[in-house]
């Protein structure tokens, strides 16, 4: 048996896409060793699905006009009596009483559709969207593509206190979803094509691509990949054109020019900022609450919405500005229109005709609830501010700004689509600091009391792990040659399966390894045995050593990444890899094994959990590998 010396690290200089002839005295070409695929950021394949997903782009925002027209048609069907396709508040309505029973028997409507249709149209829709990108690999049963907008509908049309835009973009969703299941792509490519449309769905409500951009990255793609963002970029750049053609370029929410605040100011928004934070968990828990009283009542899940579209209704009839979307609401709220004492009550009742609603299962959508909520609640805490100290320059119009868009911040942990949506939709640039510090702040807050978000609680609830964390990936930032390179015990192709035996009944310390190189006599890799082909079998002791590979041998680049290392073993179904270099892949100059690639994160651990000294203590020395 033969052990190799440690070769020296240097960088491979070879091409990544192909491998040396073999030389006329190594190996039949048929052998050749081969390596890893080298992972490309981008390729032609990701023009085809960015084109795919401007389709299901355009596909999204039709969707969001026709949902839209919808919604107003039942309202005003059912609120006013007449056929139209105006849009109309059914806080205006002239039902008297029956606004009791309107919200009812919408709610029994959509009762059925989800018993008899799907169940997956209840809730408001991106958790479920979550759910499918994270363990049905982005496959959206097609019904739910018509049964959520129509259930969404049907529930907001008559009087549900929800939003448009969480059917809209599960829907936007499912129409990806939809596109990637009929043409034959990647579970990847899906997961792209749904988060496409979800984020199109978004921007065609609001008019606000970059934080629907956003929102796909933090709720639904849970990467930051070019084959993923530019894909996502470019459909919510469509969605908001498709709004631009119906409905102009004003923002979604009209909001007076802000002055930018002072220091004091500024340091107010912030502490309100964790206050909400504190409202954005109270939000959440009891949504979660009311779910589970309703989990626990001794009716089928059908009849659910309709007990809790009683509390719509009785709310509705003391404030009718609960009922429907209410994105008007929210306007009135951060103009300064809706201030102090009346805002924070309203508030509170839009919360308890939405959180009953919600937890009782029925179809409808979180934002437009959330941000009216916060902004209330910003509202009189801005107020009550202006009050007491008059000289600190609080702004309440800016104070219900940061309130909208914190208590989303921390109830979604969604930082950065609450920011930007914020901006985009009011078009202030003078509130994006302190927009920053306040949903920061909710966010710091939200993490340090309740584990899970609104988005993910529920399905932690199902068993579901959701990433939470966005870092880089040690692997892909770690060569082989920093793990791989050392003494290599190799066995000679031409020696016979007895003398390995016997060579590896003798016990020495070469001996425990699992697997072992086969080099010819001129020291060239011929492929890789392990030690149970080495002794198990009967009769086949005078074989040589060489007649037990099966196949030519994967091995790894000492350039290659870990990355793309672990993905060559899993594609090999095989625990260790000779490492060679690009120029000379007959040559091993080391070995990996599966116990590197664990190795590979003692780095991460040292740097997340070790403390040290940033003067004069220097770096952890780090450790040696250990000899294959």
């Amino acid at each position: 048996m033969k052990k190799s010396e440690l070769i020296s690290v240097s960088e491979g200089t070879g091409d990544r896409e192909s491998l040396p002839v073999a030389p006329s005295m190594g190996p039949t070409l048929e052998n050749v060793p081969h390596g890893p695929l080298t992972v490309q950021p981008v390729d032609a394949r990701l023009v085809l699905i960015s084109g795919l997903c401007i389709l299901v782009a355009i596909g999204a925002g039709l969707v969001a006009q026709l949902l839209g027209a919808l919604i107003s048609f039942i309202t005003n069907l059912v609120f006013f009596g007449r056929v139209s396709l105006h849009e109309a508040s059914p806080a205006e309505h002239t039902r008297g009483l029956w606004v009791l029973v309107i919200p009812v028997l919408g709610a029994l409507v959509v009762g059925v559709m989800a018993r008899y249709g799907s169940k997956a149209i209840r809730g408001h829709g991106i958790p479920e969207a979550m759910e499918q990108v994270l363990l049905n690999r982005s496959r959206i049963p097609p019904r739910v593509t018509f049964l959520k907008p129509l259930s969404s509908a049907v529930a907001i049309g008559t009087g549900g206190p929800f939003g448009a835009e969480g059917p809209i973009i599960a829907t936007g969703g499912a129409l990806g979803s939809l596109l990637g299941q009929v043409l034959k792509v990647t579970a990847d490519e899906r997961k792209v094509l749904l988060a496409a449309g979800a984020g199109a769905g978004m921007a065609a409500t609001f008019g606000a691509p970059v934080s629907a951009v956003l929102l796909s990255i933090e709720l639904l793609l849970f990467e930051f990949r070019p084959r993923s963002v530019i894909p996502v970029a470019l459909a919510t750049c469509t969605a908001t054109a498709v709004r631009l053609a119906f409905v102009g370029g004003a923002p979604a929410f009209e909001m007076p020019d802000v002055a930018a605040p002072g220091g004091g100011a500024l340091a107010f928004y912030i502490g309100m900022g964790a206050l909400i934070g504190v409202a954005s968990v109270i939000a959440t828990r009891a949504v979660y609450r009311i779910e589970d009283a309703f989990e626990k009542l001794p009716i089928h899940w059908m009849w659910w919405p309709a007990l809790g579209a009683i509390a719509v209704g009785v709310v509705g009839w003391f404030e009718p500005r609960t009922l429907g979307v209410g994105y008007s609401n929210i306007e009135d709220i951060i103009s300064g229109r809706f201030v102090g004492m009346a805002a924070l009550v309203f508030c509170l009742l839009k919360f308890t005709s939405w959180s009953i609603a919600l937890g009782s299962g029925t179809s409808g959508g979180t934002l437009a609830p959330l941000f009216t909520i916060g902004g209330g609640l910003g509202s009189a805490l801005g107020a009550l501010a202006v009050w007491l100290v008059p000289g600190l320059g609080v702004d309440v119009r800016i104070a219900a700004l940061v309130g909208m868009a914190a208590i989303f911040a921390g109830a979604s942990r969604a930082l950065l689509t609450s920011v930007v949506f914020a901006f985009e939709t009011t078009r202030q640039p003078m509130g994006l600091l302190p927009l920053l510090g306040g949903c920061a702040a909710a966010y710091l807050v939200s993490s340090l009391l309740m584990r899970h978000s609104i988005m993910t609680e529920k399905l932690v609830r199902r068993g579901a792990r959701v990433p939470m964390e966005y870092s880089a990936d040690v692997l892909a930032n770690t060569l082989v040659a920093a793990h791989g390179l050392r003494p290599v015990v190799t066995l000679a192709a031409e020696d016979t399966v007895a003398q390995a035996r016997a060579w590896l009944a003798g016990g020495g310390a070469s001996t425990r390894h699992q697997g072992f190189p086969v080099v010819d006599g001129a020291g060239r890799l011929v492929g890789v045995v392990t030690r149970r082909e080495l002794l198990e079998g009967d009769g086949i002791e005078g074989l040589h050593v060489r007649e037990l590979i099966r196949k030519p041998p994967a091995v790894v680049f000492d350039d290659s990444t870990l990355r793309e290392a672990a993905d060559h073993m899993v594609r090999e179904d095989v625990g260790r890899l000779p490492v060679v270099k690009r120029e000379a892949p007959w040559t091993v100059v080391g070995i990996l094994t599966r116990s590197d690639l664990l190795a590979a994160h003692r780095r991460r651990l040292e740097e997340a959990h070790q403390s040290e000294r940033g003067i004069g203590g220097g770096p952890p020395r780090p450790r040696a590998p250990t000899p294959a």
